[in-house]
């Protein structure tokens, strides 16, 4: 089968906009006509790989404060004065006036809806807040919580993102994860068509994964069809399982040549219509371990967006052709 031309399928409006992928700024500005930074929630969740419900220790590669400011600074406290504190941090570098309130770390889903429906309405009470962003677990959507998604949806952006990290049931094992990914695809199948975005989390550079285990993975969201996805490298911060793996030299981390190329071919899988909300990770210094070079993400973005040119290539440029 011949590669499709750039948008045999769709004509994005981001290619006319001179972009190599649908990124997510673009995304937000298309929705809502200007500038929408997010603000980091922490609602006080936990996660049923740590508190012993399928596993215990959580995820090998997780300490929540290494990636959410919220569970940094406030640990389950008021949300609206959350979102003030993370208005004022957020407007210290960008200028922005509409936000999304983003309940992000742990399974921000794992509770009843009696307690779940006042936090994500208190949230959308917020003047400055245009929306929601609720970071949680395929496991942890049963039909009463989508309901109630389904409800939120019906009155403002919604995003959910669910953590599927990768479709190799070896990998999930690896990491402790405590599903696999069956229950991913069950909640895809769940949510669709009640009327918020699907976000998918994914990993690149797990242990034992080769190359075309990776791009199996992107081949697996295409034909899933999710609206979003969130890509990072794995990288290791202090007191976790995996740091621990790191120092023994049991985990090698990935270089940033090699995580380029994978990601570039990962984005050419990808449908057009998927907004791309992330293509590396890090960690405060803090909590940071390596690799080095994921904590300079302007580099690492010139570098993605210079392969792409040197490549002549685009988000989408092999959707649906089939690779043997």
């Amino acid at each position: 089968m011949a590669i499709l031309a750039p948008f045999d399928v769709l004509d994005p409006p981001w290619c006319a906009a001179g972009l190599r992928f649908f990124s997510h700024g673009f995304a937000l500005r298309q929705r809502f006509g200007q500038r929408v930074q997010r603000v980091s929630i922490d609602a006080g969740f936990t996660c049923p790989n740590v508190d012993g419900t399928v596993a215990t220790g959580g995820c090998s590669f997780c300490d929540n404060r290494s990636f959410s400011p919220s569970r940094r600074l406030y640990r389950g406290g008021n949300v609206t004065a959350q979102i003030d504190q993370g208005i004022l941090r957020t407007q210290s570098r960008f200028r922005a006036r509409r936000f999304l309130a983003y309940f992000q770390p742990a399974t921000n889903t794992y509770a009843p809806v009696e307690r779940l429906r006042p936090l994500f309405e208190e949230a959308l009470a917020h003047p400055s807040v245009v929306g929601l962003a609720i970071g949680t677990r395929p496991d942890c959507v049963p039909p009463d919580v989508l309901d109630l998604l389904e409800d939120l949806a019906a009155r403002t952006y919604l995003s959910v993102e669910y953590g599927m990290q990768t479709m190799h049931d070896r990998s999930l094992d690896w990491m402790n994860r405590g599903h696999h990914h069956d229950a991913f695809v069950d909640a895809v199948e769940r949510s669709r068509g009640r009327g918020f975005e699907i976000c998918a989390h994914v990993m690149l550079g797990l242990p034992g994964e080769s190359h075309d285990d990776m791009l199996a993975t992107a081949r697996e969201l295409a034909r899933l069809r999710v609206d979003a996805v969130k890509i990072h490298n794995l990288y290791a911060v202090r007191n976790t399982p995996l740091a621990d793996q790191v120092a023994r030299g049991e985990v090698a981390l990935m270089a940033r040549d090699d995580y380029v190329n994978v990601l570039v071919e990962f984005l050419e899988l990808l449908p057009p219509s998927v907004v791309v909300e992330r293509i590396q990770g890090d960690a405060p210094p803090d909590y940071f371990i390596g690799p080095a070079w994921c904590r300079d993400k302007p580099a690492v973005r010139a570098a993605v967006l210079a392969e792409m040119q040197r490549r002549d290539t685009w988000q989408g440029k092999l959707w649906g052709v089939n690779r043997r």
